[in-house]
C-alpha cells in the first residue's frame, strides 16, 4: 500500500466483525472522509476485520494479549510493543471500532489526544461490555427510555469515560427484540463514527 502523504493517517484497532472498519474504509474510498486507513491491528486471529483490511489493500497486524501472558510478559509490555508497531504508520488519529482490550498508560501515553473509541451507550451509562443488552434490560425494567452511542476520546484507562466527540440518542420502542435494537444501533454506529471522524479532522486540521 502507498500512503498519500496530503491524506489524514488513521490507524484502526478493531477485535470482531469489522463493520465499524468497514464503514471508514468505504468513507475514505468513495472521498466522505479525506483520509486514509494505513494499519489495522486486530486481537483475535478469527476477526473478520482482518479479511476486510486486507481486500483493501491496508497492512494488518495480528497482535494477542495470550502470547505475551504465556510467555511470562504482561499486559504493560503488549500495549508497550503494540505502541511501537502503531507508531511507525505516524496516525493522526487512532480508532479503537470495536477493540475488546483495556489500553494502558503505555500505550496512550504515546498518542495523547489521538485516540478515540466508539461505545454503544451514552455518556455515564453501562460502561463497559454488552452495553446494549443492559440497556435493553434496563428499558424493560423501565428504567430508561431511550439508550445511544457515543465516540470518546481515551485519555487513560478508565472506561468508556473520556470526553465526548459525538453522541447519538436511540429510542428504545415496546415489544422490540434485543436483535433488532442491537442492529438500529450497529447501523447508526456507523454513520455516527464517520461524522466524528470528519469532524476532529476539521477541528484539529488535519
Amino acid at each position: 500500500m502507498t500512503i498519500d502523504s496530503t491524506l489524514t493517517r488513521l490507524v484502526v484497532l478493531a477485535s470482531g466483525d469489522g463493520s465499524n472498519l468497514q464503514a471508514i474504509l468505504d468513507a475514505c474510498a468513495n472521498g466522505h472522509l479525506k483520509a486514509q486507513v494505513v494499519f489495522v491491528v486486530c486481537n483475535r486471529k478469527t476477526a473478520r476485520a482482518i479479511d476486510r483490511a486486507e481486500r483493501m489493500g491496508v497492512p494488518v497486524l495480528y497482535h494477542p494479549l495470550k502470547w505475551y501472558l504465556d510467555t511470562g510478559r504482561t499486559r504493560l509490555d503488549y500495549d508497550a510493543d503494540l505502541a511501537e508497531q502503531v507508531a511507525k504508520y505516524a496516525p493522526d488519529l487512532i480508532v479503537l471500532a470495536g477493540w475488546m482490550h483495556i489500553l494502558s498508560m503505555a500505550f496512550l501515553g504515546r498518542f495523547p489526544d489521538k485516540v478515540i473509541n466508539l461505545h454503544p451507550a451514552l455518556p455515564g451509562q453501562f460502561p463497559g461490555t454488552h452495553a446494549i443488552e443492559r440497556a435493553y434490560n434496563a428499558f424493560e425494567r423501565g428504567e430508561i427510555k431511550e439508550t445511544g452511542i457515543m465516540v470518546h476520546f481515551v485519555p487513560d484507562e478508565g472506561v468508556d469515560v473520556g470526553a465526548p466527540v459525538a453522541i447519538a440518542k436511540i429510542p428504545l420502542m415496546a415489544g422490540e427484540s434485543l436483535d433488532s435494537l442491537e442492529t438500529r444501533i450497529h447501523n447508526a454506529e456507523h454513520t455516527l463514527l464517520i461524522e466524528a471522524i470528519h469532524s476532529l479532522m476539521q477541528n484539529a486540521g488535519f
